[in-house]
């Protein structure tokens, strides 16, 4: 819940307090579940009205510039038709080095979803941290399967871009401070 929180409201702290909110409003409104969706999607959609309300809170409160993406289709063919991997990515190993660069690049994987425009942060979470169907992700958000599905390509692909990119200037980065040459 916090993970799809924060997708919305950008950071953590917030993401905890829309979380405890969803808590106290499912409370309340237990007696008023009509089982018309099943308790995950009523549980879920209380989450993100509650993180929709403090979005836009937030957004009054700090004034933050947009700016236009570049590259707005920059996922090449990394994925097919249906949004799926044309090719699974290596496997890193398990090294305490492989270890401590898995933990670094899965903190540029989630500063990039972070980065991304909201719906497009919801999806991916929704979808690729969560675990959630396409089914279930479009009726949460209120989406057809063809944007649902735009969405995650678009995601996928600008995440991919900053890994790319991180990866490359980690390339050639000296191995040690003084050291000439690039990593491996």
């Amino acid at each position: 819940m916090i993970r799809v929180a924060r997708a919305y409201v950008g950071d953590s702290g917030a993401a905890e307090e829309v979380v405890q909110e969803t808590w106290l409003a499912v409370v309340k409104g237990l007696k008023k579940f009509k089982h018309r969706s099943s308790f995950k999607t009523w549980l879920f959609s209380i989450l993100t009205n509650q993180a929709k309300k403090r979005a836009a809170y937030r957004s009054k409160e700090l004034r933050i510039e947009g700016g236009s993406v570049e590259n707005e289709d920059a996922t090449g063919e990394l994925f097919d038709a249906s949004g799926e991997w044309r090719y699974m990515p290596p496997t890193w190993g398990s090294t305490p080095e492989t270890e401590l660069l898995a933990k670094e690049a899965a903190g540029h994987i989630y500063d990039a979803i972070a980065s991304l425009p909201v719906k497009q942060r919801i999806v991916i979470t929704l979808r690729d941290l969560e675990g959630w169907t396409s089914e279930e992700a479009c009726e949460l958000m209120g989406i057809t399967k063809t944007n649902q599905r735009v969405l995650l390509h678009l995601a996928r692909g600008k995440v991919q871009q900053k890994l790319d990119w991180y990866f490359t200037e980690r390339r050639k980065a000296p191995a040690h401070p003084g050291s000439e040459g690039s990593n491996p």
